[in-house]
């Protein structure tokens, strides 16, 4: 089998994820920071062990900055709806994720104007159409780093600064660029980041985070849960410590123990799998490219997106080239609109979609190579 379908989900994981979560079930399985006794301690230490080492690859000085969810979904959702009310302005851009167009279609019907700055047909963002929209006014901008539809990466430095000089605050959906190319909140002029622990961080589904700048006041950020957090147990209104804030209810700690594991895997290989990717998908595009009736989308230069590539084939369904790709070539690829749709109408592939082929660490050349003649083999009959 040939799996490309990593902007889904990473797969295989390495086998030291699957061995922590197994070490903390077996050897640290308490409720940590719960309570005072050994196993609850040794839960504690998972978790926050796993907590700094995301400070320090996310660029923030204080780990109780990252503050752990369930995915990007939840983090986006903590911040969307903690930060925005009725009369504020948001602008975010043309190749978001439904996990950004539903929380803020929602607000919207709340009374929060959005604003949506057009991305090109090669799904780019452009800061001039974000200087354009921003006044007057905007609150916040929220980025998708990398579209997980064509793998465009945004000029989220570039437009961060324009938000910023416009008073607004930034927010960077990371779940298809951590672990990929570099996140770090500094260089990206980020205040908020959502990452997604079982893509390009390695680690298992039911992880992810909300990460806050040194520089952001948590003042200005309500909590979206409110519960049980294993301090300040004397009051009934929420903690305003970081992270217990945001943390209500029992942590998700071997998930946890899972992605500090493959956080690990990816350090000691230097923290991105970009110059394995950039290689493979150079050859990919190349070779689709060449295949007669093959429309490709996204940018030309492989340096300007991930690993992440979609395509058409003129007089054949999206869903059908899928089947085939599986039932015929045991490859595994994802077809259709990706829970995207405002990207795909940048793109001009709405309503059908696209057929997505998402490259990941464990992709070898002469798998790309089977693809292209599988593909090829479909084009022809």
């Amino acid at each position: 089998m040939i799996y490309l379908d990593h902007a889904a989900t990473s797969w295989p994981k390495p086998p030291e994820v699957l061995a922590a979560m197994q070490d903390y079930l077996e050897r640290a399985g308490g409720n940590p920071g719960r309570s005072g006794h050994r196993l609850s301690i040794a839960a504690g230490r998972v978790v926050y062990d796993t907590r700094e080492a995301l400070a320090g690859f996310f660029g923030i000085n204080d780990p109780l900055r990252v503050i752990f969810t369930l995915n990007a979904t939840h983090a986006l959702n903590i911040a969307i709806q903690g930060l925005l009310h009725a009369g504020d302005r948001v602008v975010t851009g043309g190749m978001e994720h439904n996990a950004v167009m539903r929380p803020l279609r929602g607000m919207e019907a709340r009374g929060v104007q959005v604003v949506v700055a057009p991305a090109d047909g090669a799904g780019m963002l452009s800061p001039a159409a974000f200087a354009e929209a921003l006044p007057p006014g905007a609150k916040l901008v929220i980025l998708n780093h990398a579209s997980n539809v064509c793998g465009s990466i945004a000029p989220v430095a570039e437009i961060a600064a324009l938000a910023h000089q416009a008073g607004a605050l930034v927010l960077v959906d990371a779940a298809q660029s951590a672990g990929v190319i570099p996140t770090e909140l500094p260089a990206l002029g980020a205040d908020l980041l959502a990452f997604t622990g079982h893509k390009g961080l390695l680690g298992p589904p039911g992880t992810g985070g909300l990460v806050l700048a040194d520089t952001f006041d948590p003042a200005q950020l309500q909590p979206l849960v409110r519960g049980g957090t294993g301090s300040r147990s004397e009051y009934e209104i929420q903690p305003d410590d970081l992270p217990d804030r945001y943390e209500s209810g029992t942590p998700n700690g071997v998930g946890i123990a899972g992605l500090g594991a493959g956080l690990k895997w990816l350090l000691e290989r230097g923290g991105t799998v970009r110059e394995h990717e950039l290689a493979l998908a150079a050859r990919l595009r190349e070779g689709l490219d060449a295949i007669p009736e093959l429309q490709l989308f996204g940018p030309t230069d492989p340096r300007k997106a991930t690993g992440v590539i979609s395509f058409t084939l003129a007089g054949k369904r999206v869903s059908e080239i899928g089947y085939r790709l599986d039932e015929e070539f045991d490859i595994q690829c994802r077809v259709g609109l990706h829970c995207a749709p405002a990207a795909h109408r940048s793109l001009g592939t709405f309503p059908q979609g696209t057929v997505r082929l998402a490259l990941g660490p464990t992709t070898a050349p002469e798998e790309i190579e089977t693809v292209l003649r599988a593909v090829a083999r479909i084009a022809q009959t």
